[in-house]
């Protein structure tokens, strides 16, 4: 089994992990789509985590129809979400704050590392209440191609002045993981959905239920 003493720095994802943020943002997909005319199942949602924006707009397009009103749905989908986060807030992950106080204990560089846009990004942090968290944050509006490419992982193991080889990223979708692989990083895989991606459970390094978990192996 790993310790926590193996690495140097450790890169979070955001959505699913730190956040329970890919509940708000299916509601709201799910509601823009109903008063469309178009209806989002659950499977299809499962399968759009983790997955850049531009990537989710051209699954919406090979589900719904060349017909399908991208630019109405994306305003629709902004105006109902932000409708639910102002009425419900957006959760922490369980066990993020307890993993957070230890790797702070312990002087453990850490920073976020996100498939989201930046603006995206810091108003879900500050939705959270966690805005000043991190002091390095690196986003899709930061690099050349998003996750799966390894591009996020290698910025942020630049940033922290690690080698990725000595960075330990912590995840929770399939894009992610395959990001984490080729770039090089040990991984630990945090499901956000079940049943849990297949591909990602063979390509990480450590799957655990959740970061309370993650904590309990690192206090070991």
């Amino acid at each position: 089994m790993f310790k926590l003493s193996d690495f140097s720095a450790l890169i979070f994802d955001m959505d699913g992990l730190v956040l329970d943020t890919e509940t708000t943002y299916f509601v709201a997909w799910q509601q823009a789509a109903k008063t469309m005319g178009y209806e989002l199942s659950e499977s299809f949602g499962l399968s759009l985590s983790g997955l850049h924006y531009k990537v989710i707009e051209q699954k919406l397009m090979a589900l719904c129809g060349a017909d399908f009103n991208l630019q109405a749905f994306n305003q629709l989908s902004g105006i109902f979400w932000r409708e639910h986060v102002n009425a419900h807030g957006i959760n922490l992950k369980h066990g993020f704050t307890q993993l957070l106080e230890f790797i702070v204990q312990q002087q453990i560089p850490f920073c976020l590392a996100t498939n989201s846009r930046a603006v995206n990004a810091y108003e879900c942090l500050e939705l959270a209440g966690i805005k000043d968290v991190f002091s390095t944050i690196i986003t899709r509006d930061d690099v050349r191609h998003g996750k799966p490419a390894p591009d996020i992982f290698l910025k942020a193991a630049c940033l922290l002045q690690v080698p990725i080889s000595q960075c330990l990223v912590l995840e929770d979708s399939h894009a992610g993981i395959v990001a984490a692989s080729r770039a090089g990083a040990f991984s630990i895989f945090v499901p956000s959905t079940e049943p849990a991606d297949p591909l990602a459970l063979a390509l990480c390094d450590i799957v655990m239920i959740d970061l309370a978990h993650t904590l309990n192996i690192f206090q070991r």
